[in-house]
Parts: structure tokens; sequence; C-alpha cells
């Protein structure tokens, strides 16, 4: 692995601009407003690779109790907390306790654990055929639901359903801005490997280990992540194309969308997928005492084929990867960053 410190910058500076995108008004627009919108989605992706997604549709109670439930939850005792943990430690699902996790050795970033706490969730329907079942119980196994807080369970699985939905409108712009059919993409999220991810970064007053983060840097893996981003309390920092590192803004009534490493390689690299991390709360004077997100990851069915989309392949030039199957990739990725 290689060291943090050919990679490390300081964020020195707010990000220049995270494009907004109305959703809505693509969906309800005209063919001409949806080409316009679809246009300036591929100018995003292609630069930054990361956009704020306003007009989402999805109500705001749908929001508030799922956040409200993951706060509930990261209050109770850590012996409450752990009767959800998994006993694989491979497993994606369930809850995982500080240090658990180093996000930046998904890149061969040899860091410290980074200081997050987090309980995640997968699919909540198995695909409609038979698989090998170590593949099955990674993607597709039973959720660790925790008996407390009584309204976890369904505040969550609400979100998650919402999410689903949203992904899936999100797909349809990202279809129209590299110029395929809107419906390109559903045919490889019928039945997708998604994961909902709820993530406390407790505030830290000892002084952090070198280059030791509340999430180190990384990439997302898979097709596309959205995000509900804490509102008051920053810490998300993205990788500029000059090296620098920037603070994100924060968004209160819309949700940060960025590309994962798949819809990259599914693009050519057409589309980039940005590095970036989590600031710890308190690393800085007046710092909050915690900060939470709920980052949605939207990805395709276990047996989807990800290789170049012939529209981001210019006359005469080759593909730069090789085809994948994305359920083995994630799991390789994953499993890369487990302490």
């Amino acid at each position: 692995m290689r060291s943090l410190d050919e990679t490390e910058a300081t964020a020195s500076a707010d990000v220049p601009s995270i494009p907004s995108v109305d959703l809505g008004s693509f969906l309800a627009g005209s063919a001409a407003e949806q080409k316009s919108i679809a246009a300036h989605v591929d100018e995003i992706c292609k630069s930054i690779g990361f956009l704020i997604i306003e007009n989402h549709g999805i109500r705001n109670d749908v929001v508030d109790n799922a956040w409200s439930a993951a706060r509930t939850f990261f209050d109770l005792p850590l012996d409450e907390k752990l009767k959800s943990k998994p006993a694989d430690p491979n497993c994606p699902r369930g809850y995982f306790p500080l240090a658990a996790e180093a996000l930046a050795r998904s890149l061969g970033v040899e860091t410290p654990p980074d200081i997050k706490e987090s309980f995640g969730i997968g699919p909540l329907h198995p695909p409609p055929y038979e698989m090998a079942a170590d593949d099955f119980e990674f993607h597709y196994g039973e959720n660790h639901w925790p008996m407390l807080p009584m309204e976890f369970r369904s505040a969550l699985t609400s979100y998650f359903e919402a999410m689903s939905a949203l992904g899936s409108r999100v797909l349809q712009l990202f279809a129209a801005a590299l110029e395929l059919p809107h419906d390109f993409f559903e045919r490889f999220h019928t039945h997708p490997m998604c994961a909902l991810r709820c993530i406390n970064y407790p505030r830290s007053d000892e002084p952090l280990l070198p280059q030791q983060k509340g999430a180190g840097e990384h990439s997302d893996y898979g097709s596309i992540t959205i995000l509900k981003s804490d509102p008051d309390v920053p810490g998300l920092e993205i990788r500029l194309p000059s090296g620098q590192w920037a603070r994100a803004p924060l968004v209160k009534d819309a949700f940060v969308v960025n590309i994962g490493d798949m819809m990259a390689r599914w693009t050519n690299d057409r589309w980039v997928s940005t590095l970036h991390r989590v600031v710890q709360p308190g690393a800085t004077p007046g710092g909050a005492n915690r900060r939470q997100s709920l980052p949605f990851f939207h990805n395709t069915n276990f047996d989807a084929k990800i290789e170049c989309i012939p529209t981001c392949l210019r006359p005469g030039e080759e593909p730069k990867y090789e085809p994948v199957l994305a359920g083995q990739y994630l799991i390789e990725r994953f499993t890369s960053a487990v302490s």
C-alpha cells in the first residue's frame, strides 16, 4: 500500500461550485428542455462528478423520520448497538462501531481506521433467480435490524424505497445526458444491489492519528450515490482536479448525487468518480459535537455486465477497461476497506 503523503493536500477553500439540477423540470419538460438540462448534467459529470438534485419529489416526512431514527439509534448505549453487529466482519449490513473501516484502503492508501460508526441495510427483496450462496449472502442477505428504536425499521424501509425510486429517476436524466434512451439503465437495475448507510461522526477532542479522518479519501464503488448530508455541520470535502481538497457546501432541502466507479467505467472515464473524504467534527475550533449523513448507494443488478457504453467511445477509440460483473466487483471493493 502507498502512504497518504503522496496524495494529501490541505483543504483551504470551499468548492467553487457544485451545480444544482432541477430534476422535476427535466422529467416534466419538453424535449428541448430535457436536452438542455441533460447537456448541462453531462458537463457536470465530466468535470466534477458531483451535483445537487433539487425538486426531487421525496416527501419531507420520509427524510425526517429516517434522520431522526438514525440519530436515536446512535444515541443508544454501545452494548445495545452491538446487538445488531454482524458476526461476519465482511458483511455490509448491520452495525459497524468506531474504527471498523478505513475507506482509503480501498485505494491502496494505508491510513488508521476512520472515526465513524454506521448502520447499513441492503436490498429489501431478493433477486428472482438462484445464485451462489456466498454471493447471495453478501448482497441480498438478511438485514440485522435492531430492536431499538421501535420506529427504526419502518423509517429506514420507507427511506430506502424512496431513494430507490429517486435513483431510477436520476438515471433517466443520466441516460439522456449520455444521449441514450431514457430507460437505458432500467434493465440493469431490475433487482439492484442498493445499500443504505446511516453514518455518525462523533466529535473528537483527542488528537487524531496522523492522516486519520472521519472518512478517509475514497471514491464510491457503484453506479451513483444519493447523499442526504448533514444540513448544519460541514465535513464533506471533495478533491478538485488541481489536487486541492475543498469543502462542499451545506445542503438543506436537496440531495447530493455523485458518480461512482462503476459509472466511470461504464462511460470510459467520460464521467469522473471524484475522490472525497469527511473531516471529523471538532477537528477545528468550535466544531460541532457530531455529524450525520445518510448515503444511499444505487447499484446495478448482481449479474449486470459493465462494459463501455457505445456513446462514450469515439471513432477508433478502444475501451479503457475490460468488462466486469458488477456483483463481484463490489464485493472486492467493499472488503478491501474493512479494518
